[in-house]
């Protein structure tokens, strides 16, 4: 297994791709999303929001029903960057260890930990 930049429930910004232009609501600011779960096996993470998918499904059971359902895909870690909750813009991120032994992530841009 390798390791990851990204934890489940970060916010992320998309670096390429074709959502990568695309843009919320007030056009100024690029396409943000929480990832909703990590794969570090395969190396990509689930983006609310990002990469989603059209799935036809069909009924299982007597009664179900079936049809197109929109889900989110997998995109891979390294088209992501994290968002610092501070400054609120994409950022490299480092490690600090702390006294007590514990290691951090911190903004390369503002200092902040997270």
């Amino acid at each position: 297994m390798s390791k990851m930049h990204v934890k489940t429930g970060d916010t992320v910004v998309l670096l390429t791709g074709k959502y990568k232009d695309k843009y919320k609501d007030d056009k100024k600011t690029p396409r943000t999303g929480k990832v909703l779960e990590v794969s570090p096996k395969e190396g990509k993470v689930i983006v609310e929001g990002i990469n989603v998918i059209t799935k036809h499904v069909k009924p299982k059971r007597m009664g179900e029903t079936g049809g197109l359902v929109k889900a989110e895909a997998p995109i891979y870690a390294c088209k992501v960057m994290l968002v610092c909750p501070k400054c609120n813009k994409p950022a490299r991120t480092g490690v600090k260890i702390l006294k007590d032994g514990k290691k951090v992530r911190v903004c390369k841009k503002c200092g902040e930990t997270f």
